[in-house]
């Protein structure tokens, strides 16, 4: 996630991530050749580098047995609501195979939520035994958010178990799906293909378009989607002159627009739990949801009354929709 806010009670665990990047960039597939390790960790990173193919996690394993034993044919069935379980679904790899036979079947909403899995699980799905040594690591270091962090990464763990790197997730895969589920008329793809620089056209005329079209939309996918391009990366850019654009807190004031439009958002989130567990950036309050996150760690007492009057603008109706 692009977002890196003025910390108080939340914090940024800057040594954690960076012993951590070997986690953070096994997306990449750079299982090697990261930044030079701590001396303190020898054994693991010994683990790392000496070429042993690590084994399938069990738990993986077990769980794509299960999904066999239950037939051979996946259950059809989604919830109306096909977001739903992305925040609720203890076994995201079961999910993800539901979506996949819907979006094979042309459903561009089912394609944008397995894109959704696939971003939030890949850190671990990459390398699962690297991921638990990562915590391992984590854990000895004691910093004061180690335990945060540990428990939220956790939870991606036990909801992600059933993907082992075979499947190949990671962020060539996330955007291919989104590609996919764009051209075939997902808002919220579309958004997230301009945010991360891979807009489907790139004219000023298309930019404003597609922005005005998220906020007719009122979809919180979409406003969570576009809000990393709509903040520091859209200054200067004078397509989006009037809109709620080019500034740190502009970005802050669409994902906070898209928990006004009912993105869970709470403190046990798929939001919350990805920015602790795949970001670093942990609450010293495991109350605390996303919300209260934004107004006590990045917003001044200042930028309050400007805060809520951007979400104001971005979620009012507009000609009577």
């Amino acid at each position: 996630m692009a977002f890196a806010p003025t910390l108080k009670t939340w914090l940024l665990v800057l040594p954690a991530v960076a012993v951590l990047g070997v986690a953070g960039y096994r997306a990449s597939g750079h299982a090697t050749g990261v930044a030079p390790p701590s001396p303190d960790l020898p054994t693991v990173v010994a683990s790392r580098d000496s070429g042993a193919a690590l084994p399938v996690v069990p738990e993986a394993l077990a769980r794509r047995l299960a999904t066999v034993e239950r037939g051979n044919t996946l259950p059809s069935g989604l919830p109306l609501d096909l977001r739903a379980d992305i925040e609720d679904a203890s076994d995201l790899y079961a999910y993800a195979q539901r979506l996949r036979v819907q979006a094979d079947t042309g459903n561009h909403e089912a394609r944008w939520m397995l894109s959704r899995v696939y971003d939030y699980c890949a850190q671990y799905a990459l390398d699962p035994g690297g991921y638990r040594l990562d915590n391992n690591v984590l854990s000895g270091l004691g910093l004061t958010v180690a335990p945060a962090m540990i428990e939220a990464r956790e939870r991606v763990a036990q909801r992600c178990g059933g993907f082992v790197p075979g499947d190949k997730l990671g962020a060539a895969l996330v955007l291919a799906e989104r590609r996919k589920a764009a051209a075939q008329g997902n808002l919220a793809a579309e958004a997230s293909l301009f945010a991360e620089g891979e807009p489907l056209h790139d004219s000023a005329e298309y930019r404003r378009d597609l922005v005005e079209r998220v906020r007719t939309s009122r979809d919180p996918e979409a406003y969570m989607a576009i809000a990393p391009g709509m903040g520091v990366r859209a200054a200067g850019d004078s397509a989006l002159d009037g809109l709620v654009a080019g500034e740190q807190l502009s970005e802050l004031a669409w994902r906070l627009a898209a928990c006004e439009l009912g993105l869970p958002c709470g403190a046990d989130s798929v939001l919350v739990n990805s920015f602790c567990a795949n970001g670093g950036i942990c609450s010293q309050d495991g109350a605390q949801d996303f919300r209260d996150f934004v107004y006590d760690a990045a917003v001044s007492r200042q930028g309050a009354g400007k805060m809520k009057e951007w979400i104001k603008r971005l979620i009012g109706k507009r000609d009577g929709r």
